[in-house]
């Protein structure tokens, strides 16, 4: 079943003293391109974050958000008392003010406040990790049913290429027959004398550079092969990919060949399914 790499997942952690709220987003990336953020305290366990990410989402440009918000009385966060009083002693020789514009002043300087780094708590992390699990499953959640949404789409554009292709191939001996009309009426045109040997042996020859026969075969193969990709249980962007390309290598040979205006109106109405096939590919893992 195919994923998209388009999605989203979020999950809320309460603890006593802090929330804790992680976000994951997704979006199409031919690799992964992961970015992550989080407060300082939780850096240490950046590198089992991306693993784990990696693992879970493979591939595509995804943004990991790591939140807190205290709840409670605790506080990392102090004002630096002593450096707060020299930088208010300091202030005092330039300038005239009471005691609580300088203290304004003060508080905005560098190192008046400072964050005490506390030691991540194992208990703690164990919570947080599930928290980080919940988030992914969600975002595969969503990954699957814009999958689903997408593999409808597929197999509906499939079906307008099958369809068309009938076209081409009920609509090719009439193609066949007017290209040797043509040739047999420039012939006569000319009033020349001709072998009727050689003219039939070049007119084989002609007709097959205009043959679509091989085509016409390998285009349904593509087709058929690219429906049993669907079908499989890993999602795999890049194999459907290149499947579309040879089915476009296809098709553009036999609007090359055709020779024929209604035949070349078909290919185009190909194409164009062909194209849109591959606008959405690209959001497929």
């Amino acid at each position: 079943m195919i994923q998209s790499m388009t999605g989203y997942g979020k999950s809320v952690l309460q603890l006593p003293s802090k929330k804790i709220s992680i976000e994951v987003k997704s979006l199409n990336s031919k690799n992964l391109d992961l970015n992550t953020r989080m407060p300082s305290m939780y850096r240490e366990k950046e590198l089992a974050i991306r693993k784990l990410i990696a693992s879970k989402l493979q591939r595509g440009k995804i943004d990991f958000s790591l939140y807190v918000e205290m709840t409670g009385e605790e506080t990392s966060t102090q004002i630096n008392k002593t450096v707060v009083r020299q930088y208010i002693k300091q202030l005092r020789e330039v300038v005239d003010g009471d005691e609580t514009e300088l203290l304004k002043m003060a508080i905005r300087l560098p190192d008046a406040i400072m964050t005490e780094r506390d030691d991540i708590d194992e208990d703690e992390w164990t919570e947080i990790a599930k928290v980080i699990d919940n988030s992914l499953e969600k975002i595969e959640e969503y990954r699957l049913d814009e999958g689903q949404a997408l593999e409808q789409e597929f197999r509906a554009r499939v079906n307008n290429i099958s369809n068309v292709l009938e076209a081409i191939i009920a609509m090719d001996p009439e193609r066949i027959d007017g290209v040797r009309e043509r040739l047999n009426k420039g012939i006569a045109d000319i009033k020349e004398k001709v072998d009727e040997n050689r003219f039939e042996q070049e007119l084989v020859y002609y007709i097959e550079k205009f043959d679509i026969t091989e085509e016409k075969v390998r285009l349904k193969n593509h087709l058929d092969y690219f429906e049993k990709a669907l079908k499989s249980e890993d999602s795999n962007g890049k194999k459907l990919a290149f499947i579309s390309q040879e089915m476009g290598r296809e098709i553009n040979t036999i609007g090359s060949k055709s020779n024929h205006a209604p035949m070349q109106k078909l290919v185009v109405q190909m194409k164009d399914e062909l194209e849109k096939i591959k606008e959405q590919l690209l959001n497929v893992l």
